[in-house]
C-alpha cells in the first residue's frame, strides 16, 4: 500500500476542483446575443462598400469590413484605450453567425456589433434569421473593434453552423 501525505492529498483535490470549476465557467458562460431589434440598415448583400474600402465575403453569410481599417481613435481612458469603428453586414435570414477573439488575444482586443448599451466582449452571436428572406438583402450593425494596441492584425473566428473562418483585421497597421 502506498501512503500519501494527507496535505498533498487535499491540494491535488483542490487543484482538480478548481481546474474543473474554471472549465465549466468557460463552457457556460454564452456569448452576447445581438438581437433583430439591433439593425440599423437594410443594404444590399453581399456588401461591397466603397471602392477604397472593400468588404470580404465570410462563409457565404457575413460580409465582413476589408483587411486593412486604418488607425483607431485614441480613448484616453478605460480598459481598451483605442476604437475603431466599422460596421458588419449579415445576409438577411442567415442562420446565427458568431464571432469571437481568439483565447491568445482577448487581452489585447475586443469586439462589439448591435446598436445597444452593452460593454465590448470576447464573442458575440448575431441572431439568425432577422430580416427579409429576399435575395440579395442584409442586415447591418454598428459596432467595431476596441484594442489595447495602437495597431495590431487582429483575427477573430467567425462561425455559422458547423463551418469557422479566422480572417484578419489591419488596426492601424496592414496585416501580411
Amino acid at each position: 500500500m502506498v501512503r500519501v501525505w494527507p496535505g498533498l492529498l487535499v491540494l491535488a483535490l483542490v487543484a482538480a476542483t478548481a481546474v474543473g470549476a474554471t472549465a465549466r465557467v468557460a463552457s457556460v458562460v454564452p456569448a452576447r446575443t445581438v438581437p433583430c431589434q439591433e439593425i440599423i440598415d437594410h443594404p444590399a448583400f453581399p456588401f461591397a462598400g466603397f471602392p477604397s474600402f472593400r468588404y470580404r465575403l465570410v462563409l457565404g453569410v457575413v460580409s465582413a469590413p476589408p483587411l486593412f481599417l486604418g488607425q483607431p481613435v485614441a480613448l484616453r481612458e478605460g480598459l481598451w484605450p483605442y476604437w475603431l469603428k466599422v460596421g458588419l453586414v449579415v445576409e438577411a435570414g442567415a442562420p446565427s453567425v458568431t464571432i469571437r477573439v481568439p483565447e491568445r488575444w482577448q487581452n489585447r482586443a475586443a469586439i462589439i456589433w448591435g446598436n445597444g448599451n452593452y460593454d465590448a466582449g470576447s464573442s458575440i452571436q448575431i441572431a439568425g434569421g432577422c430580416g427579409a428572406t429576399d435575395p440579395g438583402a442584409g442586415n447591418a450593425y454598428a459596432g467595431g473593434f476596441y484594442s489595447r494596441l495602437r495597431a495590431a492584425c487582429v483575427p477573430l473566428v467567425f462561425r455559422v453552423g458547423g463551418r469557422s473562418a479566422t480572417v484578419r483585421f489591419g488596426i492601424g497597421r496592414r496585416c501580411h
